[in-house]
């Protein structure tokens, strides 16, 4: 059946892209440590609505970093008291010992003083013996955070050690807004196979980054494209979000496609799709991204310049 395919209609489809071998290693450790960060997530997530079941005062004492239960610390405190009734024993000198095992170096015994304080507020309670089995799942839980957290940083340092030998690792990361994970990410999806996309149009259909325009009569209609590599879309609207904070030229990009009217998703999406054909342009030409060139001043500044 296969070979009767090609023999009709190979016109139709498209060669295999002849990727590298270290493109091919980068592909698959990227792709893994974003599935082990989306493990960890769901880790995450289970254990924090386990907790706000029987624990809140837990929740709220280590709340407040941005890492959440990811954090070594909050980790750490639930292994030692996964129940409100021993996270109330917990000495000052045991909190400080906890600190000190999680890694943490400045401010023990501030932070140590804060969480004492923190795990005695009231709160309400379940049933002694069901706090207890819960204290259990938790642990259970934990342990399974844990693996997840594991899994995760392992993976990015292979991820960031084999994307770096690639000879398009220092193009892409000169890009604002991308580091040596998330290029490795966007590296992974495109590959280095140069012959793959004969233009940037091909590069931003294959990451959705371009619209879609559907005509009937009169009727014109430019829509978001929903069939398109999800991984690499996905790399993008973090990439453009990013690119906001570190490039000038492309927040005022964003923030004129925003004053012609298109939300904040299509303006993020319109601006992916500007710096993914600089991309395009660059790794063609072998060249590091230029902010003069890829956002060039707009003709009314100019012209003021020149006056």
């Amino acid at each position: 059946m296969l070979a009767n395919i090609l023999r009709t209609d190979a016109d139709a489809h498209r060669q295999l892209p002849a990727d590298s071998e270290l493109v091919q290693a980068v592909a698959v450790l990227a792709r893994a440590q974003q599935n082990a960060v989306w493990d960890r997530t769901q880790a995450g997530n289970k254990l924090t609505s386990h907790l706000r079941q029987y624990f809140p005062g837990y929740l709220a004492a280590v709340g407040h970093r941005r890492e959440g239960m990811f954090h070594p610390i909050a980790r750490v405190l639930l292994a030692a008291a996964p129940t409100p009734q021993q996270a109330a024993k917990l000495t000052r000198t045991q909190l400080r010992a906890l600190l000190k095992k999680a890694g943490r170096k400045n401010t023990i015994d501030a932070e140590a003083e804060r969480l004492h304080a923190a795990l005695r507020t009231p709160q309400m309670r379940q049933l002694p013996l069901v706090e207890e089995a819960m204290g259990r799942q938790a642990s259970a839980l934990l342990r399974q955070l844990d693996a997840a957290c594991i899994s995760a940083d392992d993976l990015a340092e292979a991820t960031t050690e084999a994307f770096e030998e690639h000879p398009d690792a220092a193009i892409i990361t000169s890009f604002p807004g991308l580091g040596p994970l998330s290029g490795a990410r966007v590296l992974a999806e495109i590959g280095d196979d140069r012959s793959r996309f004969a233009d940037a149009r091909g590069m931003k259909a294959y990451a959705g980054a371009a619209p879609i325009t559907r005509a009937s009569g009169k009727s014109t209609v430019v829509m978001a494209r929903r069939v398109k590599n999800q991984r690499l879309a996905g790399a993008g609207y973090m990439w453009a979000f990013s690119a906001m904070a570190h490039s000038t030229g492309a927040r005022a990009h964003y923030d004129r496609r925003r004053e012609a009217g298109d939300r904040h998703t299509a303006a993020q999406r319109n601006l992916f799709s500007r710096m993914i054909g600089c991309l395009h342009h660059c790794l063609t030409r072998r060249t590091n991204f230029n902010e003069d060139i890829a956002f060039p001043a707009p003709r009314e500044v100019q012209l003021s310049l020149a006056a």
